[in-house]
């Protein structure tokens, strides 16, 4: 297709994806669950697995195989701006006796679903059809590690902010060791591929990218933001164009070493300074951005996953066994490494459940993983429903929390420590 013929394919396509988002969240609300859930199923049900398979032919008129790689781009953009703000928003109720615990959680909450992810994987390669023709069984193994060992931290920063959570102890920690975890599964995503690639590049690139980044970020990011925006010869526009202008240039740097964009999106936005100024920045690009464009990305995940191959006992006994390993890897281990480090049980069972959440981030890891071709579709169908699962379960499970145990006093307020450990 042309581009002339692909804008007006676009133009309906994103009429589609926000009334069908916009209806989803409505009907999801009545139970509970935050507008995030509702754009990440709602994307699943626009695929294959529903109005695929209910009208095909309108579903190929509205979503053609030409106009993927448009969603892609500008979904890209969505989660570029949202991590941006996520950023921002973490260090303005960051409290620095978080460290060791944070650090200590994202260690658990990496280590023990990764262990459990790749055991299934080398315990049931035989009897299941998972690993994708060529891909040597050890990739299969370490990708599905990793794929559980996700945390989805923008998911789970939205979460955060639209339950009330952001400045609780539970939240800052969650927030904390979620960026830790993704940052390190994603250095192993990079290890991963480059064992299937049979080239050591992409992993030597990410960690000495990560190095580069840090010194930069370390010497220079915040003298430039600061000038930026202590100037008083530039506007607000010129604020505005000057911070994405950087914005996209962390992207593209962090997206060439192996990283994904979104870390270099949330790592400006932690180095921001604070102030009205930035205030009215992060303002102006945050609402267009997760109310419009992150929804695009879901529905471009949403069209890559097939349900329908759950007809196949054995991939539906897979994926049953996924789930449990997963919430039982990613949650249990956040809880016991919170407990070990003098948490209470209440902020403990707290973080267990909003570390648990995988939703967008195991998506992109599967995306990259499937256009790699480390994954089939079986397999990434199977994630997705783990992605879904875990992340569906967060909220109602932190409702019956609060019922079961209310918060102790301070945590809903500032942060507190609710133990004596740093």
């Amino acid at each position: 297709m042309t581009p002339t013929e692909l804008a007006p394919r676009f133009f309906i396509a994103v009429a589609v994806i926000l009334a069908f988002c916009r209806v989803v969240s409505w009907l999801l609300a009545k139970v509970g669950q935050p507008p995030v859930v509702s754009e990440m199923l709602a994307g699943v049900l626009l695929g294959p697995s529903l109005f695929g398979l209910l009208l095909p032919g309108v579903s190929h008129a509205v979503f053609p195989p030409a106009l993927l790689p448009v969603l892609y781009v500008v979904g890209q953009i969505g989660l570029v701006l949202y991590m941006f703000q996520a950023g921002y928003a973490f260090m303005s109720h960051r409290q620095g006796r978080l460290a060791a615990t944070a650090g200590t959680i994202s260690a658990a909450g990496v280590t023990v679903p990764l262990v459990l992810g790749a055991l299934l994987v080398l315990l049931t390669d035989h009897a299941v059809p998972m690993r994708k023709p060529g891909v040597s069984l050890g990739v299969s193994a370490a990708f599905v590690g990793v794929a559980l060992a996700i945390t989805a931290f923008p998911m789970l920063a939205r979460i955060i902010t639209e339950r009330g959570l952001a400045g609780t102890r539970h939240g800052s920690l969650s927030l904390a060791a979620g960026a830790v975890d993704d940052g390190a599964a994603w250095l192993l995503l990079a290890v991963v591929l480059s064992f299937a690639s049979g080239r050591a590049r992409p992993a030597v690139l990410a960690l000495g990218g990560v190095l580069v980044l840090a010194l930069v970020v370390w010497f220079a990011g915040r003298r430039v933001t600061r000038a930026l925006f202590e100037s008083e010869g530039i506007g607000d526009q010129g604020r505005l164009l000057g911070t994405v202008a950087l914005l996209f240039l962390m992207a593209w740097y962090t997206d060439e070493i192996g990283l994904y964009a979104v870390f270099g999106a949330f790592i400006l936005g932690v180095i921001m300074p604070r102030g009205e100024r930035a205030d009215r920045v992060v303002d102006t690009l945050t609402p267009i951005a997760s109310t419009v464009f992150v929804p695009l990305f879901f529905t471009y995940s949403g069209l890559r996953t097939e349900f329908g191959l759950f007809g196949d006992p054995k991939v539906l006994a897979f994926a049953l066994a996924c789930v449990v390993l997963a919430i039982a890897g990613k949650f249990g281990a956040c809880w016991g490494a919170a407990r070990l480090r003098g948490e209470s049980n209440e902020v403990a069972l707290r973080v267990g459940a909003l570390m648990n959440a995988r939703g967008l981030m195991q998506l992109i890891a599967l995306n990259v993983g499937l256009d790699a071709g480390i994954v089939n579709s079986a397999l990434f169908t199977v994630l997705v429903l783990v992605a879904l699962v875990t992340t569906i379960m967060t909220s109602p499970l932190l409702a019956w929390l609060e019922r079961r145990a209310p918060r102790p006093a301070g945590l809903d307020s500032k942060i507190v420590a609710s133990a004596n450990v740093p």
